[in-house]
């Protein structure tokens, strides 16, 4: 079983999405003075703590394109084995369709990443990919999870998912490899195709049709018996 998220979940974060992505376009003075400010205090931080700066290099490949493409791959052939064929299709698509998602929009938007920042990455910025991933890695596991655990389970997990997404998205801060406004982004966008792949996955089989009689025959064990009248 999948959980499948009210329609209002995707909607939300794709008009959020689509107004931050407008902003970037038509006024992007506006995002500048939220993401200027913001950096430069977490780019002070990090300087003071260049070991901080080294473990977060390391930990931020976490959510890294092959990783999360290899963890998806990995579920999807786990649950085809286990003939759960909802999960593996929702599994197989999510593992597809949210890195093409991101890239997309990086190749899109030109988006420049901070400058100076403590790793250096060629590609464009908006939305943040490691926090896109990391965070379709969250939603996927809350809504497989989701049915088949009890309230705290479920309080447990959302839980553990939000910090994992989080980590890896200030991992992206802290090292300058994004503005505010990309990882926010990349967190839209992870929740806007999950939930829509999640709506679109295939039902479990329904129960087996019932068997086929006909008039002056009933069926048992051994076959249908004809009904004779006296």
């Amino acid at each position: 079983m999948i959980a499948r998220p009210p329609i209002a979940v995707p909607l939300s974060a794709g008009l959020v999405l689509a107004v931050l992505t407008l902003l970037l376009i038509v006024e992007p003075a506006i995002v500048a003075q939220v993401d200027g400010p913001l950096s430069e205090r977490l780019r002070g931080y990090a300087a003071d703590r260049p070991a901080l700066v080294t473990v977060l290099r390391y930990a931020t490949d976490l959510a890294a394109t092959v990783s999360f493409v290899a963890a998806g791959v990995a579920a999807t052939v786990v649950f085809a084995l286990r003939r759960e064929r909802p999960r593996a299709w929702f599994c197989g698509v999510v593992t597809a369709v949210v890195p093409a998602g991101w890239f997309t929009g990086q190749w899109l938007l030109h988006r420049p990443r901070p400058v100076d920042g403590f790793i250096t990455v060629a590609a464009n910025g908006f939305p943040s990919g490691h926090t896109t991933n990391a965070a379709a890695v969250a939603v996927a596991v809350l809504l497989l999870a989701w049915p088949s655990v009890s309230r705290r389970g479920r309080l447990l997990v959302v839980t553990l998912v939000c910090l994992g997404a989080g980590f890896i998205g200030a991992t992206r801060l802290l090292l300058l490899a994004h503005w505010p406004v990309d990882v926010i982004g990349g967190c839209l966008l992870a929740v806007l195709l999950v939930s829509l792949v999640a709506r679109w996955a295939p039902g479990p089989p329904g129960p087996p049709a019932p068997p086929v009689t006909t008039p002056g025959k009933v069926s048992s064990r051994d076959g249908p018996c004809e009904v004779r009248r006296s």
